[in-house]
């Protein structure tokens, strides 16, 4: 199977402690998707967001800066798993996070590109401009 590799970035009004605390966890995770979050938080913890439709484990964590979860959406070829970080740095305006995700399948990958920046960067703009 082909795949590809996503890299998009996104700026947050909000310091990188808020944003690694709302993306790791559960509560905070469902309230900015409207949808159930169960996420472990540690290294090895598996993860289920948007009522189970993407699922993982979670590969690296480095608090306020890094998030690398083993990931996969559950209409995918069965037991294929691409790889997510999110790394966040602060900066004057706020938080910049830089996002990649690899092995993609490729004929997915521009439902799966549309879908970070409309059900994640978007939603997660607003969450933060209510706080």
């Amino acid at each position: 199977m082909k795949t590809k590799t996503l890299h998009q970035s996104v700026v947050f009004e909000t310091d990188p402690h808020e944003v690694y605390e709302t993306l790791i966890d559960s509560e905070r995770h469902a309230a900015f998707t409207g949808a159930k979050a169960t996420i472990g938080r540690q290294v090895g913890d598996t993860f289920s967001v948007w009522d189970d439709w993407a699922t993982g484990s979670n590969v690296e964590l480095v608090p306020d800066k890094k998030i690398v979860q083993r990931w996969r959406g559950s209409d995918w070829p069965k037991g294929h798993y691409s790889r997510v970080m999110f790394e966040l740095k602060k900066i004057d305006r706020g938080t910049r996070l830089d996002f990649t995700q690899t092995d993609i399948p490729e004929a997915l990958y521009e439902e799966i590109a549309r879908g970070w920046k409309e059900w994640y960067w978007e939603k997660l703009k607003t969450y933060f401009a209510k706080r």
